[in-house]
């Protein structure tokens, strides 16, 4: 019996976690639907998550790849001045890029809702 209440209790605290860490990534960043997110490119830095290989066999034109793996080393080189768009392939990278973001002091964080498996805009691949 006491199995079943430590059980209980261990589901229940880790519904409480990911609830936490749900409403913690959705403040970081603002979803964009295709047609926003399309609008803001030009002004914006496009920063494609996903790792290399996807990345090579296509992205968002203008998109740079700065695969999720090396972030933490790699984001130093993003501007604070501009907009920050990211995509990645279903939209969970992203909220945790931008998370770590909105810590170091970025404000103009932005996702691809849905990640980069629902654009239809142009891209560029192989």
């Amino acid at each position: 019996m006491n199995y079943w209440y430590i059980a209980l209790i261990v589901v229940v605290l880790l519904i409480i976690y990911m609830a936490i860490n749900y409403s913690l990534n959705k403040r970081a960043v603002k979803e964009l639907d295709q047609n926003e997110f399309h609008k803001g490119l030009r002004k914006a830095q496009v920063i494609d998550l996903r790792e290399k290989a996807d990345f090579d066999y296509g992205h968002i034109i203008g998109a740079r790849n700065i695969p999720m793996s090396v972030f933490r080393t790699r984001y130093q080189g993003l501007r604070k001045d501009q907009p920050i768009y990211f995509c990645d392939a279903n939209g969970v990278a992203s909220s945790r890029a931008a998370r770590m973001m909105k810590k170091k002091g970025y404000k103009d964080l932005y996702m691809l809702k849905g990640g980069y498996k629902k654009w239809t805009g142009k891209v560029k691949s192989k």
